[in-house]
């Protein structure tokens, strides 16, 4: 398969031209990482960003404490560390890779230079910056007013759009899922437990089954309680 199909696959550059693809290809520098190796850590200068290929990335950051939140897990076709490239800053936060991973990475200043010749990449670039401050909104809103049943919900219903299944792979361990929900793993199992006896899922060891979606999106929705 040619580079340029699968950049096209990327979600920033969907529907772009073959030439504008081919000068995208001829910027990209692949990188291939094994699991839990870092891409950047938080306060690296942001040179250029990086699209995903294969695998799967942890975008974190840690407290004083040693306490890690996790702010999002990017997979195949999503592209991460854009905003402070263009901003001209650091990162804000660290990435590192959750499994064996393939990577293209983009300079900021070579990418730059193109996107000045092409604004039809450009105004591409802005929808992408646009809808990731929607998601971080959305993701900030349900962390400070949901509650872990409604939080769990919506992730399980997002992991159902994502994977176009009703048999969900879990792309993290149950300690870590508890950190991106914001609550604790304790916490987090005892919502599992419940969700499992009311009969709207179905826990294996390593996969989710959900048997009931409407009443997950109702519990995500606030609708109704667990």
């Amino acid at each position: 398969m040619k580079k340029t199909q699968n950049l096209n696959k990327i979600n920033l550059f969907e529907g772009l031209s073959e030439e504008q693809l081919i000068k995208l290809e001829s910027i990209a520098i692949a990188r291939e990482l094994v699991k839990g190796e870092q891409v950047f850590a938080a306060g690296d200068e942001a040179k250029g960003f990086y699209s995903i290929e294969a695998g799967k990335v942890k975008i974190y950051r840690e407290s004083l404490s040693g306490k890690e939140q996790i702010i999002h897990i990017f997979g195949p076709g999503e592209i991460f560390g854009e905003v402070p490239v263009f901003q001209g800053s650091s990162y804000p936060a660290s990435a590192v890779t959750l499994t064996k991973s393939t990577l293209l990475y983009f300079s900021r200043e070579r990418f730059e230079k193109i996107i000045r010749e092409d604004p039809g990449l450009a105004m591409s670039m802005l929808a992408l910056l646009s809808g990731r401050l929607r998601q971080m909104v959305n993701h900030v809103a349900a962390l400070s007013l949901a509650e872990v049943p409604s939080r769990l919900a919506s992730y399980l219903l997002l992991l159902k759009s994502t994977q176009n299944s009703s048999i969900l792979e879990l792309d993290l361990p149950k300690g870590q899922i508890a950190a991106y929900l914001g609550t604790i793993q304790e916490t987090l199992s005892r919502v599992f437990k419940k969700m499992n006896q009311q009969g709207l899922i179905r826990v294996e060891r390593k996969t989710i089954e959900i048997i009931d979606a409407d009443s997950l999106e109702l519990i995500a929705s606030g609708e109704e309680q667990l």
